[in-house]
């Protein structure tokens, strides 16, 4: 498991070859390596990896919960979380995909540690954070679910695979775990 930083690709290859960090650039990671999920270049927090395909294949599936906190714009209200547990409507592959249902709730201010990009100060009014925990990850799910409730995301961390949470690993920590199933 790692504690992915904002600013770096979910990839160990970079077929854009931009200037961009990569999940090999922490460790000394086994070869054939790949990366369970993905985090976008934004998104910080806990990435899981392995060396099996098939154990990739069952954490990507809805058996396991996704965890993340989520910093949104504004004071986010009982009634847009209400939305966020019973299912939002969002756009995937160009269609209109209604999200399944899930938790959600509002948190105070975990105290992560600042990222490296601030992301705004006080002048351009308050934030709030949610816990969303989904069973499903389809492209930018989250930012998307936020924003159709009229809350953008800010900053978005996963905190928790399944049983497996981020706590207190640093960020670009890296730790190895026995197995996860």
């Amino acid at each position: 498991m790692i504690h992915k930083p904002w600013g770096m690709i979910s990839q160990f290859v970079n077929p854009a070859k931009r200037k961009k960090k990569l999940l090999g650039d922490l460790h000394d990671f086994p070869a054939g390596t790949m990366a369970i999920g993905r985090l976008d270049v934004a998104s910080e927090g806990l990435l899981l990896l392995t060396t099996d395909g098939k154990v990739s294949e069952e954490v990507r599936s809805s058996t396991y919960e996704k965890e993340y906190y989520v910093q949104v714009d504004g004071l986010i209200t009982q009634e847009a979380v209400e939305q966020l547990k019973t299912g939002v409507e969002i756009g995937f592959d160009g269609k209109k995909y209604m999200t399944k249902p899930g938790k959600a709730f509002l948190i105070d201010d975990p105290k992560f540690p600042l990222r490296s990009q601030k992301i705004r100060d006080e002048r351009h009014g308050p934030t709030s954070w949610v816990s969303i925990i989904i069973r499903e990850g389809k492209f930018r799910q989250v930012r998307k679910m936020t924003a159709a409730v009229g809350y953008p995301t800010l900053r978005l961390i996963r905190v928790r695979i399944g049983e497996i949470e981020l706590k207190n690993l640093e960020i670009n920590g890296v730790k190895e775990i026995d197995a996860f199933m």
